[in-house]
């Protein structure tokens, strides 16, 4: 970690009046959720295209192996807890140094820690809840869960007899467009755009900090690997979010 480049980015945090977090699988990985892209991540196990949306509906078969991966993730999903990261940006949060975060992530991790949901955008949706892709009927995961467990292959809507999906966008689906204004809107009025743990390389998420950029804010980006945008940015902190934010948040708020 560079120290004067955290000094210099914790100077911008506690000046800015409008900042804006953008996290990605990275945040989450400290938590013990694999992140998809990376040696050990979810697509070295899983094939990617059983996460798109149009073979996803027409396909039973796809369905039994979406679900039986759904199965084991779901359970690090709710077992896992906040890792420091997330507990950081629960800090710069509760003592208003965020006005918004905008997660790419479905855990639920951001409002486990604390981090007002009122200032949460879930862009890709939540792992958390099930919905039937024909009445829209909405059920808990845990409910759904326990009937995967229990040797459901493919679990459907007792109303209507179709299949059920977690609430999250899948490959090929749209970010639904209230979702997306906010975050537009948040990065177009921030002052500070902070990103952790993305590799900025799904849009549009990876298109607000650009937004951010053009309007003339400052972008400050946290991840252990490297992003399209790391030429533009005014701050790249190396390293792991769990080890950076803690010292970020530290730095901003002392």
């Amino acid at each position: 970690m560079a120290i004067q480049a955290l000094a210099q980015a914790a100077r911008w945090l506690r000046a800015s009046g409008a900042t804006v977090c953008l996290t990605g699988a990275g945040i989450s990985t400290e938590s013990g959720i694999p992140d998809f892209r990376s040696r050990e991540g979810i697509w070295t196990r899983f094939d990617p295209k059983d996460f798109e949306i149009r073979r996803w509906l027409g396909s039973e078969e796809v369905r039994r192996r979406y679900w039986a991966a759904a199965r084991e993730g779901y359970r690090l999903v709710s077992g896992a807890a906040p890792s420091a990261g997330h507990g950081a940006l629960a800090r710069l949060d509760g003592t208003g140094r965020l006005a918004l975060l905008v997660t790419q992530n479905t855990d639920g991790l951001h409002q486990k820690a604390g981090h007002s949901a009122g200032r949460i955008v879930e862009l890709h949706g939540t792992s958390h809840v099930c919905v039937c892709v024909a009445c829209g009927e909405r059920l808990p995961r845990p409910e759904v869960q326990a009937r995967v467990e229990a040797g459901e292959e493919v679990p459907c809507c007792r109303g209507c007899g179709q299949p059920l999906k977690p609430d999250a966008v899948f490959f090929g689906q749209p970010v639904p467009p209230d979702r997306l204004a906010r975050s537009v809107e948040g990065a177009e009025g921030a002052e500070v755009f902070l990103v952790v743990g993305s590799s900025l390389s799904v849009r549009p998420a990876a298109a607000l900090p650009e937004r951010a950029l053009l309007r003339g804010g400052r972008l400050i980006i946290v991840n252990e690997g490297p992003t399209p945008l790391d030429s533009r940015a005014h701050a790249v902190l190396r390293g792991r979010a769990g080890e950076i934010l803690p010292a970020l948040a530290e730095a901003a708020l002392g």
